[in-house]
């Protein structure tokens, strides 16, 4: 059986993408939550407004799902971190484990996010 080795530069590389993605969804939320209240402002229809608010919600939901992640990200890399610092290259079998799982987290949760960002479009062209 062949097996495959994993380093840490590109855990470590996959990472700073995976930050760079959240980076960039974090700005979405506030550039997504500066047009409902623009839209907010305009309608005084209830069942817009409470849509407006579901939508905020969800943007709360997606946050702390992107705080979360960030967080366990900060973790792995400092893990990794100390392994360098002694020279080694290598992950027990454990962080590779929760790196494949930050993986599949991380697929699940572009996958909300973008099934969120279609249902705003669809909100806002109708809206605004």
């Amino acid at each position: 059986m062949k097996k495959e080795l994993i380093f840490n530069t590109n855990l470590h590389f996959e990472h700073e993408n995976w930050n760079r993605e959240l980076n960039f969804w974090e700005d979405e939320l506030a550039s997504f939550q500066n047009r409902l209240e623009e839209l907010a402002v305009r309608w005084t229809d209830k069942s817009v407004l409470a849509q407006v608010e579901l939508f905020q919600n969800q943007f709360l939901l997606e946050k702390e799902a992107i705080n979360s992640i960030q967080d366990q990200i900060e973790m792995h890399e400092t893990n990794m971190a100390g392994h360098y610092e002694k020279n080694e290259d290598v992950l027990n079998k454990d962080l590779v484990e929760k790196h494949l799982k930050l993986r599949e987290r991380m697929e699940n949760e572009r996958e909300l996010f973008t099934d969120m960002k279609n249902k705003l479009f669809r909100f806002l062209t109708k809206y605004m």
